[in-house]
């Protein structure tokens, strides 16, 4: 079993490719080693990521060991530029997955390379360990032509198309060694295609100037909507990047927004805190629709409030905290023992048992999303207004039970102050909604009812002795939660109040100038939880404490790669990142803290 960190590269090595379907991960070193398709919750076909010796992979490098390498992408896309030099030689690797310019909810379901010549002779060797449903299935392979293979293993197929020698390896695999000089432009296309047709796919490979265009295409369509807006800061470009890999997580057929493109990335390395992310949390795809909209992008929110409402079948009674890409309700979890997971971080779990939890939050995410879509200058129909009352209905029902709350606990469930504060949004927001768009709705009920959530929480969620609010009903231990309170305006951020809670927040979680979530139980560790760190940043700012906002959040920012991707968590002892990655609620966070400094300093909105 692998056990060396050199076999798993440090998390923030891999920057990420996404065609708003699914992802994949590319090493500094060439290797595609975690790629999901046709989605990003669909059974891996390189999960290198998980096990270095079983888990398949696709490796594109110099054969010269010693050949440094720079990576970036092209500006306003998820497109990337990897720039190889070994001795004399120079060349370029271009990697991406195609988008369908023409119509993107009608993927290519495509991984292209295309390695350029720059300066004298540098010599390249391909390896490609195709391996199915997490590593289980090595794949069948058959040769169609000149530089054409498929490789195929139960549900899956992969059709491979260069526009070079390729050589068979073993019985299941594909390599190949070339040189490129300055000039030489050479293609290299992944697709995947149902077995079925494999053999109509391969009596059509695309060619080399099809190819050409669909790179281009990608590029264009990137641009195109990252164009929408930028933010007139400093901090601008950082938080269009963030923007651009939630871009990334939102699905362009069906509208859900995945909170990361990976399972089991540890929270801690060797434990067992590793959960499956590839769905579509109510919460985080939530919060992503109010950062994107913060910045322009509008399109992914509506298109999010459409999903939940189909998913959830129209009632609140139905309601789930997460479903899969497609609206899937059954998540089971299970454990893939055959995988080592990243530097023996096991179990590898695929689904993800919390999608059965009681989380009462989602009751104010998704009418507090709805809010803001009003203000946006829309009104609900009959059938979403339906939809409403239900949740508000819910949310006046089931406020005083315990839940998992926002941190999803798989303990005891607790009477958590944030749960408590977001059914309060629900019941308020619903409240605003009727009697703006002129709506029937119990509205004596409802304004009761927010009254005696408000009352319990600042009874019970508060502790009158220090004035702050606290994690739970009864507690005296504090949550990074409690920083959301004042965005859903259940108390303003200049509250005396808040003032306090943001202090005993960082008297209590902050380490090395990041927040953990809460505190752990004696014996249990994770690391900083970077969300957290830019929530606090946004809340210092919303204070008008300029400079202890600004120190936070380039202290967060500095926790980010090279190419500006976040993870979950931050080890500050190693230095190392932890969680899956990149992660969708660091990135939202990132945007709403870069917006929040932005507005200190007369930041505006730039709209194309």
């Amino acid at each position: 079993m692998a056990d060396s960190a050199t076999e798993y590269p440090p998390i923030s090595d891999y920057a990420l490719l996404g065609d708003c379907h699914a992802a994949a991960l590319v090493s500094t070193g060439g290797s595609v080693d975690w790629c999901c398709l046709p989605r990003m919750d669909a059974g891996s076909c390189f999960a290198r990521l998980l096990d270095a010796r079983h888990g398949g992979h696709f490796a594109l490098r110099p054969s010269d060991d010693e050949a440094s390498a720079h990576r970036c992408y092209l500006d306003g896309t998820l497109v990337l530029e990897t720039t190889f030099r070994a001795g004399a030689g120079e060349a370029r690797v271009i990697d991406c997955l195609t988008v369908n310019r023409d119509n993107p909810s009608d993927p290519f379901h495509e991984l292209l390379r295309v390695v350029e010549g720059v300066r004298g002779t540098l010599e390249f060797e391909l390896e490609l360990v195709a391996r199915f449903d997490y590593g289980d299935v090595r794949p069948w392979r058959r040769h169609h032509g000149p530089g054409v293979y498929s490789l195929s293993g139960g549900d899956d197929a992969l059709l491979v198309c260069a526009d070079f020698d390729v050589e068979v390896d073993g019985r299941h695999d594909l390599c190949a060694r070339f040189s490129v000089r300055p000039g030489d432009r050479l293609h290299l296309s992944m697709r995947y295609v149902t077995p079925h047709l494999v053999r109509a796919a391969a009596a059509d490979p695309p060619s080399p100037a099809v190819l050409d265009d669909r790179l281009d295409g990608t590029i264009a369509w990137w641009r195109q909507w990252s164009a929408q807006a930028s933010l007139d800061s400093p901090d601008g470009p950082g938080a269009v990047r963030s923007a651009i890999a939630l871009k990334a997580l939102a699905n362009t057929a069906t509208g859900a927004i995945a909170a990361a493109p990976t399972t089991s990335l540890p929270e801690q390395p060797g434990g067992s805190m590793n959960w499956d992310y590839r769905y579509s949390w109510i919460r985080d795809a939530a919060f992503t629709s109010r950062a994107l909209t913060e910045i322009g992008c509008t399109a992914e929110a509506d298109a999010f409030r459409d999903f939940v409402e189909r998913s959830a079948a129209g009632t609140a009674e139905d309601l789930q905290i997460m479903y899969g890409i497609g609206g899937e309700r059954r998540l089971t979890e299970i454990a893939l023992e055959h995988l080592a997971g990243w530097r023996d971080s096991s179990p590898v779990n695929i689904g993800n048992a919390a999608s059965g939890q009681l989380q009462l939050d989602v009751y104010g995410e998704l009418m507090e999303m709805t809010w803001r879509w009003h203000e946006r200058g829309h009104a609900p129909d009959d059938d979403y207004w339906r939809f409403l009352l239900d949740l508000v209905d819910a949310a006046v029902k089931n406020w005083r039970e315990p839940d998992k709350g926002l941190w999803e606990v798989r303990g005891d469930p607790q009477h958590f102050v944030h749960s408590k504060v977001m059914c309060w949004v629900a019941v308020d927001r619903g409240i605003r909604l009727a009697e703006e768009c002129l709506r029937q709705a119990p509205l004596r009920r409802w304004r009761k009812a927010r009254d005696e959530i408000r009352s319990a929480i600042e009874k019970d969620g508060y502790d009158a002795k220090r004035g702050v609010f606290v994690r739970a009903f009864g507690s005296k231990a504090m949550d990074a939660a409690l920083l959301l309170l004042p965005v859903v305006h259940f108390v303003e951020h200049d509250d005396e109040r808040m003032v306090r809670t943001v202090d005993a927040v960082r008297e209590e979680l902050e380490v090395d100038g990041l927040l953990l979530r809460y505190r752990r139980p004696k014996g249990e560790r994770e690391g900083a939880f970077l969300a957290c760190s830019f929530w606090l940043a946004e809340c210092l700012a919303r204070q008008g404490r300029d400079d202890e906002a600004r120190e936070v959040f380039d202290r967060t920012v500095a926790t980010g790669s090279e190419l500006g991707l976040f993870s979950e968590e931050f080890d500050t002892d190693s230095g190392e990142m932890l969680g899956n990655f990149p992660q969708g609620l660091t990135h939202l966070s990132h945007i709403a803290a870069a917006v929040a400094l932005g507005e200190r300093h007369g930041a505006r909105l730039i709209q194309a």
